[in-house]
């Protein structure tokens, strides 16, 4: 005699998966610090300020989790991607808590299925439970501001005799809920936005759907200090501003152009133009080339950041800055000074070897205390 299990009626809440569901992110997060960019752990809180003093985000990691990052921000994609379909499909009662198959997620945002990837997935739901956020950000009249985290809780319904998943289930924080449902509350983004590897280059993305999406023709020009602060990243400016001319200079970010300029008042600043149907998406270098003219004579005050040439150390270089000033990364240090060098075609020294002798004999003097 067979023993029929009883069904469990927790199934019928079930997601049904949808193969094409269309994405959309919460408009709120995709322009301020919420998430690490990093994958290693990260400890270090983010305390954000907006130029004009009036928003403020804290995040702050949990010791043993860490902090959440912009690949775990994918399922908080996925949840405001499913519960705005239910809500296109005019289901009366959107809920807050949503029951799924870790098979459906992670195909829907493009992640592989075997097994580590479950692993990987409850790790990502551990961080997001246990990341807390700071903001003022929607609070209520009369309130300073919000604490959340990202998700209330989560589960995984185990089954007893196999110990294999059954299907999981997830709480958003009220806070997050209440960003999908509000009004102008979340953007569409292309699927290719989850094949994006870098982490500064997905946080790149989130901003330029967030402003440069509705721009028109001559997008969103933002400056790099005020862009470094709104990333929450780690290390110095001088690293990250580094990192986003090679990410400018390649110009392969999914949907949008990238391109640096020199604006007489704010500096060196990041142009965000999104790509038409005549705006190839990774022509050759003649067509960006016709695209940067193009910008230029859009923006008549600006002109294009100088780049100069990569300068390699030389190995006699490299010894005496290491004999003569111990302990520091000096290729970390290198990429900070090349990038104070492609600033201006003014400051090309005439002996590169010497210059950056120079350089690291002053920073190790500020620094070797610090």
């Amino acid at each position: 005699m067979t023993v029929r299990r009883p069904i469990d009626p927790q199934f019928d809440l079930f997601v049904p998966f949808v193969s094409d569901l269309p994405l959309r992110d919460q408009r709120e997060t995709m322009e301020r610090p919420f998430f690490s960019l990093a994958k290693r752990k990260r400890l270090k809180p983010i305390e954000y300020v907006s130029p004009n003093g009036e928003v403020f985000v804290k995040v702050h990691p949990n010791s043993e989790f860490g902090m959440a990052t912009i690949w775990d921000a994918d399922i908080l994609i996925w949840a405001a991607s499913t519960v705005n379909n239910l809500r296109k499909q005019g289901k009366n009662e959107l809920p807050r808590t949503l029951h799924f198959q870790p098979y459906d997620l992670l195909k829907t945002i493009g992640r592989p299925t075997g097994g580590r990837q479950y692993q990987l997935l409850r790790e990502a739901l551990g961080r997001l439970q246990a990341t807390s956020i700071v903001t003022n950000i929607r609070a209520q009249k009369g309130k300073k501001h919000r604490q959340f985290s990202w998700i209330e809780s989560w589960t995984d319904h185990v089954d007893d005799d196999t110990q294999q998943s059954k299907g999981m289930s997830l709480t958003l924080s009220e806070w997050f809920y209440e960003g999908i449902l509000m009004d102008g509350g979340l953007l569409s983004i292309d699927s290719v936005y989850f094949t994006i590897t870098g982490g500064r280059e997905r946080w790149l993305y989130r901003v330029a759907r967030k402003h440069a999406g509705g721009a028109g023709e001559a997008g969103f020009a933002i400056s790099l200090p005020t862009l470094f602060e709104k990333s929450g990243a780690e290390g110095t400016y001088r690293r990250f501003k580094f990192e986003i001319q090679t990410i400018a200079r390649n110009n392969n970010l999914p949907g949008f152009d990238l391109s640096l300029e020199l604006m007489a008042s704010k500096g060196p600043s990041l142009r965000m133009c999104r790509r038409t149907a005549d705006r190839p998406e990774r022509g050759s270098a003649r067509s960006r080339a016709a695209l940067r003219a193009q910008a230029q004579s859009q923006q008549p005050r600006s002109m294009p950041l100088f780049s100069p040439p990569p300068s390699q150390l030389t190995d006699e270089t490299l010894a005496r800055v290491r004999r003569d000033f111990p302990g520091w990364d000096v290729y970390a240090l290198k990429m900070e000074f090349d990038s104070w060098l492609a600033e201006s075609a003014n400051r090309q020294p005439a002996d590169y070897q010497a210059a950056f002798y120079g350089f690291m004999r002053q920073h190790d003097g500020k620094n070797r205390y610090a």
